[in-house]
C-alpha cells in the first residue's frame, strides 16, 4: 500500500523482545479501559472516579488486597494448568472438572480421618500435605483421560475435556448433596466445613499456598527453558510431525501434559475450597468457578505461555474482577459490570497480539526518472 510517496508493509516478526511485548500489553491495558470509560460516561458516571475506587479497593485496601491475592492464586493456578498442554499445541478446557475433583479429593481426605464431624485422627501438618496430595492426583487423573485418548486414538482435546466436567460436576453434586457423604451436616447443598485442623495456615494474612505459586513459576520457568523435557513438549507444539520423527514420544507428551494440567488445576480447587479464608467447603456454584478459571486460560494466551508473564496478567485480572464488584456495589452500577470490564479487557489484550506477531513498516517510495 502506498500512502503520501510511503510504501507501507505489513511483515511478519522474527521474534519480539520481551520490552516490547510488555509495552504493547501495557498499551492493550490501557486503550481497553479507555473504551470502557465510553460505557461510564453512557451511565453518567466519571471513568476517573470508577477506575480509582477499583484500584484503590482491589490493591491498596487491606480487606480488598486479601481478596485480590486470594484471586490471583486461583487464577495464576489454573492459567498453569492451561499454558502446560498449551506449549503442547494441545487445549485443556477441562480446568473446571479438575478443579472440582481435586476439591473433592482433599476433602475426601479429611472425611477418611474423620474430620467432618469429629477431629482428626492425624497432626494438622500431615492432613495439609494429604489434601495437597490428593487434589493434584486426583486432578491429574481426570486430565490423564484426556490425554491417554488424545496420545492413543487423536480424540479432540476440547471435546473430551468438556464432557469430563459435566461428569465432574454431576459427580460432586451427588456426592455434597442430597444425602451425599460430603453433604453439610446442616442439610444445605454444599459440602461440609472443614475443621480447624485441616485449614490452610496464614502466612502474613495469606494462604500459604500463595508460596506455591512462586515455586511453580520458577518450576515452569526451569522446565521450559533448561530442561530436556521441556525442549521435548515445545517441539511437539511446533510440530508434532518433526517431533515425531525427531524420536519424540507423542502419546507420552500427551498423557503428561495432561496429567500435569490435571494437578495443577485440582490444586487450584483445593486453594479456592480448602485454604480460602471463610470458605473451606464445596460451594455447588459451577458456572461461577468454572467462569472463573476459564480466565486463568485466557491469562495463558496473552501471555504466550510464559509462566513469568501470565503472574501479572493474573493478579490484573484478579484486582479487577475484586474492585470492579465492590466499585459495582459502592457506585450503584449495573450488575455484571465487573464481568464486563474484563471481557473488553480480554479482547484488547488478544487483539494487540497481532503486534507481537506482525510489524508495520513505512519506506519512501522510489520516483521514477
Amino acid at each position: 500500500m502506498t500512502v503520501a510517496g510511503y510504501q507501507i508493509r505489513l511483515q511478519r516478526r522474527a521474534s519480539l523482545p520481551g520490552w516490547k511485548a510488555a509495552m504493547f500489553s501495557i498499551l492493550a491495558i490501557l486503550f481497553g479501559l479507555l473504551l470502557f470509560s465510553f460505557i461510564f460516561l453512557q451511565a453518567d458516571q466519571s471513568p476517573k472516579e470508577i477506575y480509582k475506587q477499583i484500584f484503590r479497593y482491589a490493591f491498596f485496601n487491606s480487606y480488598g488486597l486479601r481478596l485480590t491475592i486470594n484471586r490471583f492464586i486461583f487464577l495464576a493456578m489454573a492459567s498453569y494448568a492451561f499454558i502446560i498442554p498449551f506449549r503442547a499445541g494441545l487445549w485443556n478446557i477441562g480446568m473446571p472438572g479438575q478443579l472440582y475433583m481435586g476439591a473433592l479429593a482433599a476433602f475426601g481426605v479429611v472425611y477418611l480421618l474423620g474430620g467432618k464431624t469429629g477431629d482428626l485422627a492425624v497432626a494438622q501438618p500431615v492432613v495439609l500435605v494429604l489434601m495437597v496430595i490428593a487434589s493434584m492426583v486426583a486432578g491429574a487423573l481426570i486430565g490423564g483421560i484426556a490425554g491417554l485418548l488424545k496420545g492413543k486414538w487423536n480424540v479432540n482435546e476440547i471435546v473430551v475435556t468438556m464432557m469430563l466436567n459435566f461428569i465432574a460436576f454431576y459427580f460432586v453434586s451427588f456426592m455434597i448433596k442430597d444425602g451425599g457423604p460430603f453433604m453439610n451436616v446442616g442439610g444445605r447443598g454444599e459440602s461440609f466445613e472443614l475443621p480447624e485442623a485441616a485449614r490452610a495456615p496464614l502466612i502474613a494474612g495469606f494462604p500459604y499456598t500463595l508460596v506455591m505459586v512462586f515455586v511453580l513459576m520458577i518450576v515452569l520457568y526451569v522446565l521450559f527453558s533448561r530442561m530436556s523435557l521441556g525442549y521435548q513438549i515445545r517441539a511437539f507444539g511446533k510440530s508434532p510431525s518433526a517431533a515425531r520423527y525427531a524420536g519424540i514420544n507423542p502419546f507420552k507428551i500427551s498423557v503428561l501434559v495432561f496429567m500435569l494440567g490435571g494437578a495443577l488445576a485440582g490444586l487450584a480447587g483445593y486453594h479456592y475450597f480448602g485454604a480460602v479464608p471463610g470458605v473451606y467447603k464445596i460451594a455447588r456454584t459451577y458456572g461461577y468457578f468454572g467462569d472463573l478459571s476459564f480466565y486463568g486460560m485466557i491469562c495463558g494466551l496473552i501471555s504466550l505461555g510464559n509462566p513469568i508473564a501470565t503472574l501479572f496478567i493474573a493478579l490484573l485480572f484478579g484486582g479487577l474482577s475484586i474492585g470492579g464488584r465492590y466499585a459495582q456495589g459502592k457506585l450503584h452500577l449495573g450488575f455484571g459490570v465487573d464481568y464486563a470490564l474484563m471481557g473488553v479487557l480480554m479482547i484488547s489484550l488478544v487483539a494487540f497480539q497481532f503486534f507481537y506477531n506482525y510489524q508495520i513498516t513505512f519506506s519512501k517510495k522510489p520516483t521514477g526518472k
